[in-house]
């Protein structure tokens, strides 16, 4: 099966997103999907592409009952994508109960609502993601009302899964997403 690379996925999920924020996600979690990729010595083309097709369909289909990301696997599938991508993708939707099985599928699951939640800390913060701490990540986690919409207990888990040191995590899907901190958004406010 062919594998896109990481430019031919940015540009097939460019033509079904248009919301910057999402593109802003997307490119979030790719940036801690290809730092664990290097880390564990896997492919980093697949793992960055998995991580930007991830919400392919989100802005188009976003009804999670019918929609994301069954969309966007059918068009894998049409496509001849790996069944790795493909499982991954399906397994980042809880509520598709696809079982998390291969690394790939566990490392989107562990960093996808981290990255998003460390997006969100960064961007109430007058230095953005420059210099946070996993410290200041833990306070906002342990507060229900910033972020409300994060599954605090899906970030333990997919934490768990992945087999990493909660903190060490934090402290590593920061560093990630802080090497493209002007990308992201996420540089200091001015």
């Amino acid at each position: 099966m062919a594998s896109p690379t990481r430019d031919e996925a940015w540009t097939l999920f460019c033509e079904w997103t248009a919301s910057e924020s999402l593109r802003k996600h997307v490119l979030g979690v790719e940036a801690a999907m290809s730092a664990y990729a290097e880390k564990y010595g896997e492919n980093e083309e697949l793992w960055a592409a998995t991580a930007i097709l991830h919400d392919l369909d989100y802005e188009r289909y976003p009804d999670l009952d019918t929609g994301h990301p069954r969309i966007a696997l059918a068009l894998f599938e049409e496509k001849g994508y790996p069944q790795e991508l493909i499982e991954a993708v399906a397994g980042h939707a809880e509520r598709m109960e696809v079982p998390r099985e291969t690394r790939l599928a566990k490392a989107l699951y562990a960093v996808d609502e981290l990255s998003g939640f460390i997006a969100a800390c960064a961007l109430v913060r007058p230095t953005g993601i420059e210099g946070m701490r996993p410290k200041s990540v833990k306070k906002k986690l342990g507060q229900p009302s910033f972020a409300a919409a994060v599954d605090r207990e899906e970030i333990r888990r997919g934490t768990d899964a992945l087999g990493e040191n909660f903190e060490e995590h934090l402290e590593f899907v920061i560093a990630a997403m802080a090497r493209n901190s002007e990308g992201l958004g996420l540089g200091p406010r001015e």
